[in-house]
């Protein structure tokens, strides 16, 4: 039998050295612009080091050469968020990752400056700040949770065909505060490339979700919904609610008779009817409650592109006054003084280059997806394009998680409405010849477009669907267009077909 002993090794390995202001760019990257806004604030007040940068904007050459030849107050040598030197940022960048990977050169060496010499990837998400604490938005947010957040947590928990998600998430947001949806049905329809019908049947589902009430398209449609949860909506509450201009009035009498009952039952039901809620979203948000801004905003150019642009209105744009720490570090006297005025430093010209990093990397994946997604842009939801985080991260050379923290709760203001980035991802179906994937939710589009065009006559089964989608090079089982169908809350054939005799 062998002894059992103790013996030293050594051994060399790689290994990835986590720093504080490594995890803290992290986290940067998955805050939107508001939350990075609230967070620059925080910095502004603990760091003496850091200021606004107030100075026109890169683009505004004249005012800018203007405001140098005039002796602006500019701290000199200042490290500043621009979007048109990648070059010195870069090199910055570069020079603070060699420092942080010291064990990890081979690995940096081929990485891509834009969009990331360090691999925001490969880093954890435990914590470390700029003032060696956490930074934890979610944590540190003492605000209650605002309507369109529990619309949207609904929402996530519902099978909805992903086109129709989309669809549904784009309603949410143009829902107002106080619950109601009052946006142009017919024109989100006509920026989204679908029919009123299919926006009236995704706003039949949401007028589902709680509270009672939310969604609704008036005050009768609120009362209604919320009569409706209760399973009290009957033939004279429901003449009652379409009769509430005879109520404000106090007519009583037009009120019995346009109800049909007597003077006791309508006491009740008027009593019932000031038990509802005639504004179900003030309930939610407080005064914690915030508006979606875009991170990134897309029009259309002369030539038929697409620009994409990051939203500079609500990006926090910050420089490091290097005059300012020279002065106070030469005055100052204690180490301790000294280790404070070098932190606050490190910690200044981190954030100018993580803030600049990240409006890079946003900035690189949000125009890789419109590229990919341009046919949505130009037709609508149903020529979304099979796409996921693979692919995107291929093409812009990052990881699939950095392109999802880049993704998520970041929206994109298109011509075509307001949307966040990540729902443009769908799945995909082979095309049958060879040719390009046709993207899932288009293939849902077309089952559900072919359904809504039956005639009494003309009602297809499934087997008949796949073989027209056949004859459109769309590979795709007969199980998958039953599934996708069912998704859709689609009757079958049969279902149809009895349903249609009914009706005639």
């Amino acid at each position: 039998m062998a002894g059992l002993g103790q013996r030293l090794e050594a051994r060399q390995g790689q290994g990835l050295v986590m720093t504080p202001q490594l995890q803290q760019a992290i986290k940067l990257l998955q805050l939107n612009n508001m939350e990075l806004t609230e967070f620059v604030e925080e910095e502004l007040e603990r760091n003496p080091l850091l200021e606004r940068d107030e100075r026109p904007e890169a683009g505004d050459r004249e005012a800018q050469t203007a405001a140098e030849r005039d002796g602006a107050d500019e701290p000199a040598g200042s490290d500043e968020l621009s979007f048109d030197a990648p070059g010195k940022a870069d090199e910055a960048l570069d020079a603070d990752s060699e420092a942080m990977y010291s064990d990890s050169k081979a690995d940096m060496a081929g990485a891509e400056n834009t969009g990331g010499s360090v691999d925001w990837s490969r880093a954890g998400t435990g914590g470390g700040g700029f003032d060696g604490e956490d930074y934890d938005a979610a944590a540190n947010a003492t605000r209650e949770k605002t309507l369109h957040e529990h619309l949207h947590d609904q929402l996530a928990e519902l099978s909805f065909d992903p086109s129709d998600r989309m669809i549904a998430a784009h309603l949410i947001d143009l829902t107002e505060d106080d619950g109601y949806l009052r946006a142009d049905l017919d024109e989100t329809a006509q920026r989204l490339g679908v029919t009123r019908s299919e926006i009236e049947a995704i706003v039949d589902r949401l007028q589902q979700f709680e509270p009672a009430g939310v969604m609704a398209r008036s005050l009768q449609d609120c009362l209604a919904l919320q009569l409706k949860e209760r399973d009290r909506l009957d033939p004279a509450m429901a003449a009652l609610v379409d009769n509430l201009p005879l109520l404000a009035k106090h007519d009583y009498a037009g009120l019995k008779a346009a109800c049909g009952v007597d003077a006791e039952d309508l006491t009740d039901m008027i009593a019932e009817l000031k038990r509802l809620t005639p504004k179900p979203g003030l309930g939610f948000g407080g005064d914690g409650a915030r508006s979606v801004e875009p991170d990134v905003t897309v029009r259309e150019r002369p030539d038929g592109g697409w620009a994409v642009e990051l939203n500079t209105d609500t990006l926090p744009r910050v420089l490091m006054n290097n005059r300012y720490a020279a002065q106070i570090s030469g005055a100052a006297r204690t180490e301790e003084e000294k280790v404070f005025i070098t932190q606050c430093a490190q910690n200044a010209s981190w954030l100018v280059k993580s803030l600049d990093q990240r409006a890079r990397t946003i900035l690189k994946v949000s125009s890789e997806i419109v590229r990919q997604q341009d046919a949505f842009f130009a037709k609508g939801v149903a020529w979304l394009r099979p796409l996921n985080l693979k692919t995107v991260a291929d093409a812009v050379d990052l990881h699939e998680s950095t392109v999802s923290r880049v993704t998520s709760n970041k929206y994109v203001a298109t011509p075509r409405g307001l949307f966040e980035l990540k729902y443009f991802f769908t799945s995909s179906i082979a095309s049958s010849d060879g040719g390009e994937a046709y993207s899932a939710e288009a293939v849902r589009y077309r089952i559900k477009a072919m359904i809504d065009a039956e005639t009494a006559g003309d009602v297809m089964s499934d087997d008949k669907i796949v073989d027209r989608l056949h004859a459109d090079g769309v590979e795709i089982a007969r199980r998958t267009v039953a599934k996708y169908r069912e998704a859709m809350n689609i009757p079958s054939s049969v279902q149809r077909r009895r349903i249609m005799k009914g009706a005639g």
